[in-house]
């Protein structure tokens, strides 16, 4: 992969990142991104990216999303210490509490900022798309904030593994649309708001979850998403006495991530580590570890490291957490690997079984399945860096995987 970069690109491509002139014109992080999408959608996304433009940064559309954030969705998030974790890894272990933002996890933010720019651009109504479920309640809940009509299109395996957000969904007004095609996962879903999208581009806002997709989509979640850095970089100084230092993240599509490692990038001093689910083991197929086993192709609209065979077929996928069960990445994560910035690592179903069982007796946090594999992460680099600061983006709460864990037992793991 290195090989799409030249020599000295990765000094360049960093500064440029820093300093907010990625993604350029084209929609490019380095040779990642851009927008592969049919003529029909071409009108529906040239509206979006000039509407993007207009309102993203405006005085009285940032003034509105702030003031959401802090009265609606209960922003600025805590900072916790974690004594219990820092003595048992010997590190001072920091979280920053995503799941104490209104539903539960840190979509939110991103739901309620595309919702108001649906506002401003018109639309009618908006469709949406899920894998665990998070995202599919905080656009519905957003919807509803705003007043527009949402529909949101769920595999029908993840519908089975995320019941009790699918209930949410449809208690804040939200059609739930099942997707039986394809794997019956996020992927699936996501091809299927595509196709809606196309019906009445004018009509429809398609509200995407993670920083995926074709240009302007990965920018704008990324601009929506980094107030999770932008507070927790101003915490730890505050109350933690000095910057992380590493940080641990999740990453499916990479929402999460890029909010909480965006503005650490220019504060090099601090290690960034993304976890990616290493499911059943290496194999294709077994994993969802994009960035750790996959080669650069396009996938729904994006140039971005995916999933797939030797003959450049998109592979399905497995991991334990259905929001992190997706054969492909954001852009941006694809261009921090390449040049360096950010380490993309590992971890698989069972150790991320075993740090969620382990936060919750340790701190009483029952924290995501997705979340759970930077937990695992974090705590192996913990073994070999005794002493250090660590901070940790706790991206949700694990009440929607009730049905997945009641299949693995306390009692039976210990």
């Amino acid at each position: 992969m290195k090989s799409l970069l030249e020599s000295g690109d990765a000094e360049k491509l960093l500064a440029a990142s820093i300093n907010g002139e990625l993604p350029d014109e084209r929609g490019r992080f380095g040779p990642f991104g851009g927008r592969y999408i049919p003529e029909t959608l071409v009108p529906a996304f040239e509206r979006l990216e000039q509407g993007v433009r207009k309102f993203l940064h405006d005085d009285d559309f940032q003034k509105e999303f702030r003031a959401e954030l802090h009265n609606w969705v209960g922003r600025p998030t805590a900072l916790t210490p974690a004594p219990t974790l820092s003595a048992r890894w010997g590190c001072d272990v920091w979280l920053k509490r995503e799941d104490l933002a209104h539903t539960g996890a840190h979509k939110i933010n991103n739901a309620i900022g595309q919702a108001l720019l649906a506002k401003r651009l018109g639309a009618k109504r908006v469709i949406a798309e899920t894998g665990a479920g998070q995202h599919g309640v905080a656009s519905a809940a957003a919807c509803a904030r705003v007043g527009l009509p949402c529909t949101v299109y769920m595999g029908a395996l993840d519908m089975q593994r995320q019941a009790p957000n699918v209930d949410r969904m449809h208690r804040l007004g939200a059609e739930v649309v099942a997707v039986e095609s394809g794997d019956a996962t996020l992927r699936a879903a996501i091809d299927e708001a595509m196709r809606c999208w196309v019906s009445d581009p004018d009509g429809i806002y398609y509200l995407l979850g993670s920083a995926v997709g074709p240009h302007p989509y990965p920018w704008l979640v990324r601009e929506l998403q980094n107030v999770i850095g932008e507070e927790a970089r101003e915490q730890m100084l505050r109350l933690a006495g000095g910057l992380p230092d590493a940080a641990f993240a999740c990453v499916g599509g990479g929402s999460n991530a890029i909010g909480l490692f965006y503005p650490l990038l220019a504060d090099t001093q601090t290690e960034l580590f993304g976890v990616e689910p290493g499911g059943r083991g290496p194999g294709l197929g077994d994993n969802a570890a994009t960035l750790a086993t996959g080669r650069p192709g396009v996938l729904q609209g994006s140039y971005t490291m995916i999933l797939q065979d030797d003959d450049g077929q998109v592979q399905e996928t497995h991991s334990i957490s259905a929001g992190l069960d997706y054969s492909g990445v954001g852009p941006e994560h694809a261009l921090l690997q390449a040049i360096g910035r950010v380490n993309y690592i590992m971890a698989s179903d069972e150790e991320a079984l075993d740090a969620l069982g382990e936060l919750c007796e340790a701190e009483g946090i029952l924290t995501a399945l997705e979340t759970a594999h930077a937990y695992a992460a974090a705590k192996k680099w913990a073994a070999n860096n005794p002493g250090k600061r660590i901070l940790i983006g706790n991206s949700g709460r694990g009440d929607k995987d009730m049905p997945t864990l009641i299949q693995y037992p306390v009692s039976a793991r210990k």
